[in-house]
């Protein structure tokens, strides 16, 4: 059956479903608290809120992104724990310092998120749109705080078609203001993670607010009310680039919410007989609709899979909450793959070929991230060597090679840098500064001199340890190999 025949099979069933309203028996499922709802038919959808383990996991993965508003006032050392300096090429992690030469730990990072995106999505489908999108969060909450102003969808859609009056405009406008509020609150929180959080507030105050913070804010709020406010669902079914390409992540195993045609169908609503008159045989779902009232997105997913689901699975929750009351097994609507429909057993995660390559990726980026938290150093040590000339040899016989000394604090204190040399026996070394003293963030430098015996060298190339230790933190250390050159033996 093709999609349009689809849709005028399920207008068809609606149509006889709104007439059988009139049935005893429909209002024996209204006593026992099934509601019966009309199919969404366009404009803005108002989904209808319960509760479930599904809507319950949804607030818990909300709360991820509410928990990023507190993020930039936390403090580490007397400084903000996260703050993204972009004009000064820092990104300050908990006194971890990333700097521009080790912008890779961020790259592995991003691979490992993208990576973890794309396993996800080939196991349980678009479980980031329908949990942790912070589009689908804000979205989520702004319709929440509807609810609590205009009542249940009925009601809120009853306000939407009233002609514009006070009344009207005593519901919507506090409504809107918080939004707007919100959504300004947003981008406040974005911003102060890029700029002291408690300077800007500070500079708030005295208006002291450069033309970037302030249009950013103000730019980010407005988006944020939009999107979130206005547009809703139309984002993840129009705009959002991830529903347009998750059909190529897909596979036959991939679990995602499925409707049981074999046992709901045919749907319909039971009739009372008349004696004698043989009941007519139709399956567990009695077309109440209720799956389609709290989709989010408006998805009848009694059609069959459509790129509009997020996978948030409240359609599950909606149609276990409904069986219960009816006393017929839970799972009409559930979590499953084809392959479960077709009859197959569903192969262990780690023996899907796309998931095995997904998480290999994932697990050298893990590796690589957690190397380069351990490995990294305070301090950063770069040694140039003198080019022209390469070496000297001294009057005493000596031969003194030159570097150019780049040392970069990484750390979230100053730094008194104190450089030595170790090497063959008589090894002698010079500075221009005995104690370089360097911000944090900033580079110091001065000038090696190094002078070693000819008679000690083995060759032309004899190697080295530049040591440097910052004398305010004697346990910060950081050591640089490099190579003294002489002249070759004769």
């Amino acid at each position: 059956m093709s999609t349009e025949e689809q849709v005028k099979h399920q207008e068809r069933r609606h149509t006889g479903s709104v007439l059988d309203e009139m049935d005893t028996s429909n209002k024996n499922l209204q006593n026992i608290g099934v509601e019966l709802l009309p199919v969404h038919t366009g404009g803005t959808v108002h989904a209808k809120r319960i509760a479930g383990k599904f809507r319950s996991f949804k607030w818990w993965a909300a709360s991820f992104w509410i928990i990023l508003f507190v993020g930039p006032y936390l403090r580490w050392d007397g400084h903000q724990a996260i703050l993204f300096d972009l004009p000064n090429r820092q990104f300050h992690i908990f006194g971890l310092t990333i700097l521009p030469q080790d912008i890779w730990i961020l790259a592995m990072i991003l691979l490992f998120f993208a990576l973890l995106l794309a396993a996800t999505t080939a196991i349980a489908g678009r479980m980031w749109c329908g949990y942790f999108c912070f589009h689908t969060v804000w979205t989520d909450v702004f319709t929440w705080i509807e609810e609590k102003f205009e009542g249940q969808p009925n009601k809120r859609i009853k306000l939407e078609e009233q002609p514009l009056n006070f009344d009207k405009l005593k519901i919507k406008v506090p409504k809107h203001l918080i939004w707007l509020f919100i959504g300004l609150a947003t981008s406040f929180s974005f911003v102060a993670y890029f700029v002291d959080a408690l300077d800007l507030w500070s500079r708030l105050f005295s208006f002291e607010w450069g033309v970037t913070e302030t249009t950013v804010i103000i730019v980010l709020g407005l988006a944020t009310y939009f999107f979130a406010g206005i547009l809703r669902e139309q984002v993840c079914i129009g705009f959002c680039p991830y529903a347009r390409i998750q059909g190529a992540m897909y596979d036959t195993e991939t679990v995602v919410p499925t409707y049981d045609n074999e046992r709901g169908e045919p749907r319909g609503r039971m009739k009372r007989t008349k004696p004698g008159e043989e009941a007519p045989q139709l399956g567990d779902c009695i077309d109440c609709n209720l799956c389609v009232a709290v989709c989010p997105t408006g998805v009848d997913i009694r059609l069959g899979q459509q790129f509009g689901c997020i996978t948030c699975g409240l359609c599950i929750d909606a149609c276990d909450s409904v069986m219960e009351k009816i006393k017929k097994p839970k799972g009409l609507i559930r979590y499953a793959s084809l392959s479960e429909f077709g009859g197959k057993e569903l192969p262990a995660v780690w023996k899907r070929p796309r998931v095995v390559v997904y998480s290999s990726i994932m697990l050298f980026a893990a590796a690589m991230i957690l190397w380069g938290l351990l490995t990294m150093s305070p301090i950063d040590v770069k040694a140039l060597h003198e080019r022209a000339p390469l070496f000297v040899q001294m009057s005493d016989g000596n031969i003194q090679n030159k570097w150019t000394m780049k040392v970069v604090n990484k750390g979230n204190m100053p730094m008194a840098a104190k450089i030595t040399v170790e090497g063959p026996e008589g090894l002698d070394y010079s500075l221009d500064k005995q104690i370089i003293d360097i911000l944090p963030g900033n580079v110091g430098s001065t000038a090696l001199f190094v002078r070693i015996p000819r008679k000690q060298l083995e060759g032309v190339n004899t190697p080295i340890v530049i040591r440097v230790i910052d004398e305010n933190n004697p346990t910060s250390e950081s050591t640089y190999e490099t190579t003294f050159i002489g002249p070759q033996k004769r």
